[in-house]
């Protein structure tokens, strides 16, 4: 009587045993049908417009320089300043308010036009003021610190 009670429970534990790799079998088959992605859910769109997302951009790392020699800026003192200005107005204003006028060139701004008069007349420069003329040239008023007279560097350039 005992082995028959063996063998009745012989059967239930093999089919535990082939219910697992039934299951997994019937996932394969699943898996081959339906794929493994699944269905992915599409976000609903609320504008018409589409904004195209930032992606990674890389600086520039060029294999030669396409310039063989750097350019050299061609406004140099020299240049900055074309001459000084000596009408009665520029003269007053020498006097008056320890100021120089020169027209200067049309691309130099104001810390070019600080730089070339204190390289060229050894001065020590306060403000720089200037405008463009009607005529289409660059006046400027270069205003001198308290130490150095305008008119003594008038006379040493000699346009008075």
């Amino acid at each position: 009587m005992s082995t028959p009670a063996k063998g009745k429970a012989a059967k239930p534990a093999a089919k535990a045993q082939t219910a697992p790799a039934d299951s997994k079998a019937k996932a394969a088959k699943k898996a081959l049908v339906k794929g493994t992605q699944g269905t992915k859910q599409r976000k609903i769109r609320t504008s018409p417009y589409f904004r195209r997302p930032r992606t990674l951009r890389l600086p520039k790392n060029p294999k030669y320089p396409r310039r063989s020699v750097p350019k050299v800026s061609s406004l140099d003192q020299y240049r900055v300043i074309t001459h000084p200005l000596n009408t009665e107005a520029a003269m007053k204003e020498i006097e008056d308010h320890n100021t120089l006028v020169f027209i200067v060139d049309l691309k130099a701004n104001k810390k070019h036009i600080k730089e070339a008069v204190k390289k060229l007349y050894d001065v020590n420069v306060t403000k720089v003021n200037t405008l463009i003329r009607p005529d289409g040239r660059k006046k400027a008023f270069v205003r001198l610190s308290a130490e150095h007279d305008a008119l003594e560097i008038a006379n040493k350039i000699g346009f008075i």
